[in-house]
């Protein structure tokens, strides 16, 4: 039970982190926090009942400097909703693929990167989507928002109370 996601939002709601449930009861007891969400349950202690928090929002405001996203698998596939961007399917099991071969000039750049699944990567090989008469469903772009949190794919589908406080 300590050991449960929690949502940590800054004092604008803004999403900033996820911590256990252990870390996120301190946080309350202490007063640096509050629950906007309730998990399933409850911690005893030799003292006291605390509920389960799943969503908590700091009492203060955290700046955090804004970095550009790196460059990497997991943003490519968050950008890209897990999703093969040739045939749309929404599976776990994706790699990279650079719509424009890197052997034929292509930059490993947001713009050249999307998810592919393994049977749409290999039909593609080495060739260009026209080439290969494929056609991708969403042009590549660099991620918007400046944010430089993202939720772990396996949360998004369990932990279904967070919805509301993340940007869609």
């Amino acid at each position: 039970m300590v050991n449960l996601p929690v949502l940590v939002l800054n004092q604008n709601y803004e999403p900033l982190n996820i911590c256990r449930a252990r870390r996120a009861i301190v946080l309350l007891y202490h007063g640096k926090a509050e629950i906007l969400e309730n998990g399933s349950g409850f911690i005893h202690s030799a003292n006291d009942v605390f509920l389960l928090p799943s969503v908590i929002r700091l009492a203060y405001m955290i700046k955090r400097p804004r970095h550009e996203r790196k460059l990497t698998r997991l943003e490519v596939f968050n950008r890209d909703q897990y999703t093969c961007q040739y045939c749309g399917k929404e599976i776990r099991q994706l790699t990279l693929d650079h719509v424009i071969p890197r052997h034929r000039g292509g930059e490993h750049t947001w713009e050249n990167v999307v998810s592919a699944c393994v049977p749409c990567n290999r039909h593609k090989a080495g060739r260009t989507p026209e080439q290969a008469g494929m056609r991708l469903i969403h042009q590549p772009n660099p991620p918007r928002g400046n944010s430089s949190f993202y939720i772990p794919y396996h949360y998004l589908q369990t932990q279904s109370e967070w919805q509301k406080y993340l940007p869609q």
